[in-house]
């Protein structure tokens, strides 16, 4: 006869708002309850940056081990180092997992969808702010017993069911709890409530938790149709093998962007780069991003196509009888207004006082714009049909000018010191975005241009160029770039 005391099965559901977590917790309540269980189930919502997320938490214990009269003491909050299951419905939530030591080697079994739904920290970083998802899943693999990990995310939109059912579904197939997929089916039966899509996605996530994970498809090589079958031939033709993928993605960016004769200027520019290396592979990289320049046009000319309304369709998941409306939160500042007018009308503009002053009282509050209304489309329309003039606007001015300075830099380097070159080439990712966090970023990249003389003549100024590029890029106040180049 055994002499352990029966204990509690313990499960923690980390998720976000709108990702059903309260109704998995739900399933699984009444899934114990039905098969000889005691269960309790607490939650405790969270004030994220990501929606609201919150920790669901279930102790179940067996009917059979309590004593004629008593009731089991079940826990409200999780313990570390105490969980038997713990599932995230998004990568970092198994982070959070991770971070709290709910996750323990000799117990957990670990059910992780490994989609992104990115944080604001990692939004407005002045770099590439992502948390590294390989190093966290292989942090994740190595803390659990037992590790189940899919993008249970793509498997339930796949199988056009909410995510819940899908990581349900997941928790069946991992044999963690003492109950047949059967019963597993008959708690969302239960439920009541989208039963057939429940279902569908429940077997989907079921499926997706035993199969072992395909392998990830080689991303094919970018096609150039006829249109842009000359630019194809150049690439071919004028640059290294190594380069023509980066350079034929480039192409199709910058000629959505504006037209193909500005990505033959895209080519044009690069040229000189044509036998530098990696020094060419991370300019044309970064030189495609910088000519893509986010403005007003652009953010019209995406809001109002075709596809974006039918990818926001099929998000929310648009039957054919109802009416979908899209709202747009707008608030041009004064400079974005003055960047596509014509370059000297747009100087005028932010040159002259009352001008300036006249339009900021118009632009002081943001506003809505419904571009699933026809007014509300064709204002947006209106404005990304100004996208033949943008070579003639303020920022393409500035833009063009600012490139041509790196740009120069870049090719002069690249023969004498290849290594802080490719540094420089590297910088331009400081420059991104619009309003405050691109001013912010020009700023840090031209003080970075004016330090390069005395880089230049240091053994080390490539080392030191890409530190004080990642001191940029870490703090938006410059204050530790100020730092930095104090103590040159």
């Amino acid at each position: 006869m055994s002499t352990h005391a029966p204990r509690a099965i313990t499960i923690a559901v980390l998720a976000m708002g709108g990702e059903g977590g309260g109704v998995l917790a739900d399933w699984l309540v009444d899934l114990a309850e039905h098969h000889g269980f005691a269960a309790q189930a607490t939650s405790v919502p969270g004030v994220a940056q990501r929606t609201g997320a919150t920790v669901y938490y279930l102790e179940l214990f067996p009917r059979d081990a309590i004593p004629p009269g008593a009731q089991p003491v079940l826990a409200l909050a999780p313990v570390p180092g105490e969980l038997d299951i713990v599932i995230a419905s998004e990568l970092m939530e198994a982070g959070r997992a991770l971070q709290r030591g709910l996750v323990s080697s000799d117990r957990t079994t670990f059910i992780v969808s490994t989609h992104r739904v990115y944080s604001m920290t990692e939004r407005t970083a002045m770099g590439d702010g992502r948390v590294d998802a390989d190093k966290l899943l292989e942090g994740a693999r190595a803390a659990a017993a037992h590790f189940i990990a899919a993008d249970f995310a793509a498997v339930a939109e796949q199988a056009r069911g909410p995510i819940a059912p899908a990581l349900f579904g997941a928790l069946a197939a991992a044999q963690a709890l003492p109950f047949a997929r059967a019963q597993f089916e008959e708690a969302i039966r239960r439920g009541g409530v989208g039963v057939k899509a429940s279902l569908e996605a429940f077997a989907a996530g079921f499926a997706a938790a035993v199969a072992p994970a395909p392998a990830q498809p080689v991303a094919p090589a970018a096609a150039l149709g006829p249109r842009l079958a000359p630019l194809a031939q150049r690439i071919a033709s004028g640059f290294p093998a190594a380069a023509h993928d980066t350079l034929r993605h480039a192409v199709l960016r910058l000629a959505d962007y504006q037209d193909e004769a500005y990505a033959a200027d895209y080519l044009e520019l690069l040229q000189p780069l044509h036998g530098a290396g990696d020094v060419l592979l991370e300019t044309a990289r970064h030189l495609a991003l910088w000519m893509s320049y986010e403005d007003a046009i652009r953010v019209a000319d995406l809001k109002t196509r075709r596809s974006r309304f039918e990818r926001v369709a099929g998000e929310v998941r648009l039957a054919g009888t109802q009416l979908l409306r899209i709202n747009e939160f707008m608030h041009p500042r004064v400079e974005e207004i003055a960047d596509i007018l014509p370059a000297g009308l747009g100087r005028w503009l932010l040159d002259t006082a009352w001008a300036r002053s006249t339009l900021a009282r118009f632009t002081r509050s943001g506003r809505v714009v419904r571009t699933s209304t026809l007014g509300g489309y064709l204002q947006l329309y209106a404005i990304a049909a100004l996208r033949p003039l943008r070579r003639r606007s303020l920022r393409y001015a500035l833009e063009r000018e600012r490139m041509g300075q790196w740009l120069a830099e870049v090719q002069r380097l690249a023969i004498t010191q290849p290594a802080l070159a490719l540094e420089l080439a590297r910088t331009q990712r400081l420059v991104k975005g619009y309003g405050d966090t691109h001013a912010r970023g020009w700023r840090n990249f031209r003080r970075l241009l004016e330090a390069l003389p005395g880089l230049e003549a240091d053994a080390a100024g490539a080392r030191r160029l890409g530190e004080l590029a990642r001191a940029a890029l870490a703090d938006e106040t410059g204050q530790a770039l100020d730092r930095m180049l104090a103590s040159a």
